[in-house]
């Protein structure tokens, strides 16, 4: 389930420095809990596409270990990010 262009460049104005920061940890967990977020509602429309399922763990799994990253290095950045995308933690 890939993102639209309008959708990337949204996300990586709001969470990046500036329009090009595409990789920036914020920026990357934005993009990763967007693409989470479709893929999820794509799987509870197709119960039976298990390939579905094994790259939404995949996901979430590189979000969980950039979240754990952020955590160590930076932690009200780690905060903020947390409030602002909704996520549990």
């Amino acid at each position: 389930m890939a993102l639209s262009k309008e959708d990337v460049k949204s996300v990586i104005t709001k969470f990046g420095a500036n329009e090009k920061d595409t990789g920036a940890v914020n920026v990357q967990i934005a993009l990763l809990t967007k693409r989470i977020n479709a893929l999820t509602e794509h799987c509870k429309q197709f119960k039976k596409d298990k390939s579905s399922q094994r790259g939404l763990l995949i996901l979430v799994g590189q979000r969980r270990r950039m979240l754990k990253y952020i955590q160590r290095t930076n932690l009200e950045g780690y905060r903020s990010i947390i409030k602002e995308l909704g996520l549990r933690k």
